[in-house]
């Protein structure tokens, strides 16, 4: 709201893979635009977007950061997201967040693996999207090239909105292409000293009859702007192309509608949750409905401050805020990465991109205390879930999963930092999963020792890779009563962390087919007692598969390192996805388990005396014979052992 007049918002979220100079085009948008005074350096660590002392000492971004662009009429809000793979589940979240996508490509390393996993993501979830070539001024980058991967790896209809002209080796400009928005012109010109200069139609005739933003917002054509962050070359044009993307009207009116997609902890102000409001409006002191889920029990929570991003990334209290725009919220104590704000909610439930941990840790320091370690670990599990944070009392041991490595830095930083703990961690462990073999049954009739009733068939049935768990009810409400088929359901997620081997089961359908209760007899909690016995004989009786994670390496290296590096893929059970080689220059595609990639990297760069270029991305989970996997200890109390099962759920241990 500027002077109690509405205005029309644009929610951009910035992605790139590592090193593609994504900070530094934000920080040259905030400058460009006014936003911030003096131009920040992620190199100086004194970029905006970069607010932490680490993301200051390593130079990259390990946390999405906000930023606000104020212009008359308009409010530009940015979310830049960290590249590095170990930090994706923060690009998950703030998928969740934004409506435009702007996808930043280095022109001296080309479409990445992540490149092309951002544009799917956002292609999937229907943003438009722009694309930024940056670092056009390095030695040696071939514009052409670079074009040429984005039209052939990522859409053909990739237009063009400035031309490349060369001066030297190092300097670069950039000039506006001949445009027309009501015909558009869709050629891309390079200029003429290139070695292949070309003139390339993007689109086809039926497509020239919408403007391109029109097409943009429909998905089906993606502005394109070539320039140098450093060199501040292509910043103005590639600004201008953006307050051209579809805007949203601030929307007070409505239902409340909201998103929580990121949570922080301040020293004064405690919890802040950072929430893209839908439509309706948030004030200070409101309260409002938290869910976890759709279908979830509302908590109640009072807002005791609303702040809002002003001049770069500077906060403020604004006191309320509308439909469409993004703020942060104080005061809700129980509030979690993910809740829906209001009774409804009508974002995205789940983001286009799975950021998946895929390796455990041990979590230890010098204090014989547990407590505070634990508190410590529990707060930073707030802030991004997929930490999942698990005590064993007996064992006195503190797990928690991990992206990886380089994420362990980050938390041995930031335990340091946040609250003085000098803490150690475990060499990283893979996480295996599991699946069932065959499709079979799992029965439990818990009758005895009374009072209890329960009895419970379930069916399995094995799902292709990439499926997850999906449950189906085909029991009528007069055989089990719907109250006890949804404590059937919700005890399922649990009692699925782990399977025969130890591992969380996934890949499977598991349909409630039938079962019994007693109008006398059953208690409220025996379903939830059930349940995990029923799972486990299902396993029992279909077998469990191993399942491991692999990665897919793309590796751009000397021609004479090939041979080499093809044999390293081969014997760590990789298989070769494609190669190609030109100019001296090898490119291999491949699919490696993750277990016997762990230091795969330096070794590629041994091998290529330094002059490789490695990149990889997660690809999936695949069946592993169990003696070249792992199994992992049970935790807790066993299923396994039905009689301690009872007595332990029952609290008679």
């Amino acid at each position: 709201m500027i002077g109690g007049n509405p205005i029309d918002i644009i929610n951009l979220g910035v992605f790139a893979h590592v090193d593609a100079g994504k900070t530094s085009t934000v920080e040259r948008m905030l400058h460009a635009s006014g936003a911030t005074r003096q131009l920040g350096s992620v190199d100086t660590g004194t970029a905006a977007t970069d607010s932490m002392d680490i993301e200051r000492e390593r130079g990259i971004s390990v946390r999405s950061a906000s930023a606000v662009i104020n212009l008359p009429g308009l409010r530009l809000n940015i979310i830049d997201t960290p590249g590095h793979m170990d930090f994706m589940a923060e690009v998950q979240r703030a998928l969740l967040a934004v409506d435009c996508g702007l996808l930043i490509v280095s022109a001296a390393e080309g479409v990445q693996s992540q490149t092309e996993l951002f544009f799917r993501a956002m292609e999937q979830a229907r943003l438009p999207i722009i694309i930024f070539v940056n670092k056009i001024d390095r030695a040696g980058v071939d514009v052409h090239k670079t074009f040429t991967e984005l039209t052939t790896q990522l859409s053909s209809n990739m237009v063009a909105i400035n031309r490349v002209k060369t001066q030297g080796t190092r300097d670069c400009a950039v000039e506006d292409a001949a445009f027309d928005d009501d015909s558009i012109l869709a050629l891309c010109s390079l200029d003429e000293t290139l070695e292949d200069s070309f003139t390339r139609g993007i689109l086809n005739q039926q497509q020239l009859e919408g403007s391109l933003f029109e097409l943009c917002a429909q998905g089906r054509a993606y502005p394109l702007v070539f320039g140098s962050a450093a060199c501040d070359a292509g910043i103005a044009k590639l600004l201008e192309i953006i307050l051209r993307l579809p805007r949203v009207p601030e929307n007070a009116e409505g239902p409340l509608s909201g998103k929580v997609y990121k949570i922080e902890h301040d020293k004064t102000m405690g919890k802040a949750a950072h929430v893209r409001l839908f439509s309706g409006q948030v004030q200070n002191r409101d309260t409002l409905a938290l869910l976890e889920s759709p279908q979830a029990e509302a908590r109640h929570e009072k807002v005791t401050q609303v702040r809002q991003f002003f001049a770069g990334t500077k906060l403020a209290d604004c006191g309320r805020f509308s439909g469409g725009d993004i703020a942060v919220l104080y005061g809700l104590a129980s509030v979690k990465v993910g809740d829906i704000v209001g009774e409804t909610c009508a974002a995205r439930h789940s983001s286009p991109l799975k950021a998946i941990p895929l390796f455990h840790v041990r979590v230890t320091d010098d204090n014989p205390n547990p407590t505070p370690l634990l508190a410590a670990i529990r707060e930073l599990a707030e802030e991004d879930p997929l930490l999942a944070c698990a005590w064993e009392p007996d064992a006195r041991e503190l797990t928690i999963s991990i992206m990886g490595e380089v994420q362990i830095e980050v938390l041995r930083h930031l335990l340091a930092a946040r609250y003085g703990i000098q803490a150690e961690f475990s060499p990283p462990t893979v996480i295996y999963k599991e699946t069932a073999c065959n499709a079979g049954q799992g029965y439990e009739r818990y009758t005895m020792p009374k009072p209890c009733w329960a009895v419970i068939e379930l069916s399995f049935e094995p799902l292709p890779a990439g499926s997850g768990y999906v449950f189906e009810s085909i029991v009528q409400k007069s055989q089990i009563p719907q109250r006890y088929q949804n404590h059937i359901e919700a005890a399922l997620p649990e009692a699925m962390q782990q399977g025969l081997y130890g591992w969380e089961v996934t890949d499977v359908k598991i349909t409630l087919s039938g079962g019994g209760w007693h109008h006398i007899h059953t208690h409220p909690l025996d379903f939830f007692l059930a349940t995990p016995l029923a799972f486990i004989s299902g396993m029992q009786n279909c077998g469990s598969q191993l399942l491991e994670p692999f990665l897919r390496l793309n590796i751009k290296a000397p021609e004479e390192c090939s041979g080499k590096l093809i044999g390293e893929i081969i014997h760590m059970r990789g298989e070769i996805a494609g190669s190609s080689t030109a100019n001296g220059q090898t490119e291999l595609e491949a699919c490696v388990p993750l277990a016997e990639a762990m230091g795969f990297p330096a070794r590629v760069n041994a091998l290529s005396g330094g002059q490789a270029q490695y990149a990889s991305c997660f690809d999936g989970y695949r069946p592993c014979p169990l003696e070249l996997g792992k199994t992992t200890k049970r935790r807790g109390v066993d299923p396994l052992d039905r009689a301690k099962w009872i007595l332990h759920k029952r609290g008679a241990l």
